[in-house]
């Protein structure tokens, strides 16, 4: 069939032109209204909304989106059989889209190569191919070096993976980077062994020269970049909107970017700065409700690259968010379910929101908006054990019992206020 030639593409993968927006699957509709991979809401046992899912998927394909990104990890195991079926309902031919998953075998027990191969096998059935465009090692970095070898090198993992791709049985190879720069390290020393296919980073306006400053171990991206496209590897984003944190309505943004075109979304800022580099193969995002699909094709049907104004108005936008100190939790959702209940992703994006917000907010508004984001009492900050195992799954390597601790502070002093 033929796609929508306003759709940017550049890169090509075994001859498919590849759509500059992807889609990644790890939020996908649930028939509630929320998104399957929101534990902390509450939705948890609710059900992927497959009708909605299939009608999201037949429009991103006819305006040219062939790019799907999944895991077997995302939406509590289910994402990728619903994105197979969506798929498999379009009416679009198997060479027409390009299908990109994971080995996502972050638990010990998944370490063992028999693991990793019964996790490839439930990929392809549950995706409904026989074969995987782009197969990514997942989080290649979290955990440091010690990590990496468990799961990719001691056990054979990586070479199976090269064996899968002169096979055929995956097409190309890439890896996900979150954390320590060690890993990439070696990711790049060994390309000449490996030679990757693809990589996948976090970038966006913010940790394109900032990522140092928001944790001392993470890389900033224009750095990633660069090295990546030095050895010509093209780059998948993700984070381009750093979960949201860039779309949804923040002062210090508005206040760079709206003068600049007063009728641009934050969110279409975002998705131009990333576009604006040739490395970028694909731009990933995790899109919910229509109404965002929509928004976001439009953005890249075709593109429009950032000017210079454009560019130094953007990393003026991502100082002036950097001073507000938020807490740089994406709403991945890797951190739950907490053991103890807690609504982890609710609890710090409720402390950003207000911090981004112009308005000055009365500590009684505050905890009443408190109340009403959070309205299970044993959900709140104040009942966290500070166990930390929420630590060790968190992309961004947030300190989150830290975190939560200074918010539950923060609430107490507002509750004191009004005593």
């Amino acid at each position: 069939m033929t796609f929508d030639a306003k759709m940017t593409r550049r890169h090509s993968i075994d001859g498919k032109k590849v759509s500059l927006l992807g889609y990644g699957a790890m939020r996908l509709p649930t028939v509630d209204g929320g998104h399957a991979n929101n534990w902390a809401a509450g939705v948890s046992e609710k059900s992927i909304d497959q009708d909605a899912l299939d009608r999201q998927v037949k429009y991103m394909l006819d305006n040219g989106v062939n790019y799907f990104d999944t895991s077997p990890v995302y939406c509590r195991g289910e994402s990728e059989k619903s994105l197979g079926l969506a798929l498999a309902r379009s009416g679009y031919a198997r060479g027409d889209y390009i299908i990109a998953t994971k080995l996502s075998n972050f638990a010990p027990t998944h370490y063992p190569l028999d693991a990793c191969k019964r996790m490839f096998e439930g990929s392809l059935k549950a995706l409904g191919t026989d074969y995987i465009d782009n197969y990514l090692l997942h989080s290649v970095g979290s955990g440091g070096m010690k990590v990496f070898k468990l799961r990719y090198l001691d056990n054979g993992a990586l070479d199976w993976c090269l064996e899968l791709r002169r096979q055929g049985r995956i097409r190309n190879l890439g890896f996900s980077f979150h954390g320590d720069p060690k890993v990439f390290d070696w990711c790049m020393e060994n390309h000449s062994r490996v030679k990757w296919d693809f990589c996948m980073i976090q970038m966006n306006y913010v940790d394109w020269n900032h990522a140092g400053e928001i944790n001392a171990r993470n890389l900033n991206a224009s750095d990633l970049y660069r090295r990546l496209a030095g050895k010509n590897i093209p780059v998948a984003v993700m984070e381009p909107m750093l979960g949201g944190r860039l779309a949804r309505y923040n002062w210090a943004l508005a206040n760079e970017l709206k003068p600049l075109d007063p009728d641009a979304s934050l969110a279409n800022w975002a998705l131009r700065f990333c576009g604006s580099f040739d490395n970028v193969m694909t731009v990933l995002s995790g899109m919910t409700y229509s109404a965002h699909i929509e928004e976001n094709i439009a953005v890249y049907s075709p593109l429009k690259r950032c000017s210079e104004k454009e560019f130094a108005a953007l990393e003026r936008a991502a100082r002036a968010m950097l001073s507000l100190n938020t807490i740089p939790c994406n709403r991945c959702d890797y951190c739950m379910p907490c053991p103890y209940g807690l609504d982890i992703p609710g609890i710090l994006t409720f402390r950003n929101e207000i911090l981004a917000s112009r308005e000055k907010i009365s500590p009684r508004k505050i905890l009443r908006l408190y109340r009403e984001r959070i309205p299970e009492p044993l959900r709140r900050a104040e009942h966290c054990t500070g166990c930390g195992r929420c630590n060790a799954h968190c992309p961004q390597q947030i300190d989150i019992p830290k975190e939560i601790a200074g918010i539950d502070a923060w609430i107490g002093e507002l509750k004191n206020s009004l005593a």
